[in-house]
């Protein structure tokens, strides 16, 4: 196992992790994942990241401070996603780089994260991605790739001004009144219609046409990265509009 090793991104210090392996297939990373700790302090979490009794890590730590730790070499497969899927890939640490911003999360009240933070996040991101020429939709929260199970980085993580900085994917939001809506219990074509946006973009929902508990699960992870102001889980016409957005926006859909 890597105990020393350089730092792929100039601006990180070294702190090794013991836990990490292979990339399987020969992945090199095709996404970033960002989480929060989720943790009461940063020490404790970074303690913890480091721990061979943990099982987990990332490649990244961004502290509170804004100070950036390398815990795994970029070519090694950290382990920070756990059981997780989007767009067809299903082992996502094996193509992804994580990092990990020390932050309560919503079990400390959702705490803003510092500007100090988001500034290194931005320029770590940036790097990264140019290095490993990852699409700026490949950009993603822990919960838009595991949708039920994960919550971070949160609705209050500043995806917008990640996005004017050149790092992710984003649209204006619609802004949430009212009309028709569709939710939990909801059949029907525009149900599989909903189904269809959400998976080409990349999410992982089954296209049923019933809206089920993942439906659901998946609306509610888009509406905390795309449209924040109200998280509910209902597919109303704000989120439809945002998400159908985001999609024509998409280069794969013939647009830049």
């Amino acid at each position: 196992m890597t105990s020393h090793f350089t730092a792929d991104y100039a601006g990180a210090e070294v702190k090794p992790s013991p836990n990490h392996g292979e990339r399987a297939d020969g992945c090199t990373p095709s996404m970033i994942i960002l989480h929060y700790t989720g943790m009461e302090s940063a020490g404790r979490a970074l303690d913890w990241l480091c721990r061979d009794e943990s099982q987990v890590s990332s490649h990244y730590f961004v502290d509170e401070d804004g100070r950036v730790l390398q815990l795994v070499p970029e070519t090694r497969r950290a382990w920070h996603a756990g059981k997780s899927f989007w767009g067809g890939t299903t082992d996502i640490n094996s193509a992804s780089i994580g990092i990990e911003i020390a932050n309560a999360g919503h079990p400390g009240g959702l705490p803003d994260f510092s500007q100090a933070q988001i500034a290194a996040v931005i320029d770590l991101c940036r790097d990264c991605g140019q290095r490993w020429a990852i699409a700026p939709e490949r950009v993603l929260g822990h919960s838009d790739i595991a949708p039920v199970r994960k919550v971070d980085p949160g609705e209050r993580f500043p995806w917008e001004t990640l996005y004017r900085h050149g790092v992710g994917h984003w649209v204006e939001p619609g802004r949430a009144m009212g009309g028709r809506f569709f939710q939990r219990g909801d059949h029907g074509q525009p149900i599989e219609a909903l189904q269809s946006m959400l998976s080409m973009y990349g999410y992982g929902v089954e296209i049923t046409g019933a809206f089920d508990d993942k439906t659901e699960g998946c609306v509610n992870a888009f509406q905390r990265h795309f449209r924040p102001e109200r998280i509910d889980g209902i597919a109303d016409v704000s989120t439809i509009d945002t998400l159908h957005r985001l999609l024509a926006a998409l280069p794969r859909f013939g647009q830049d």
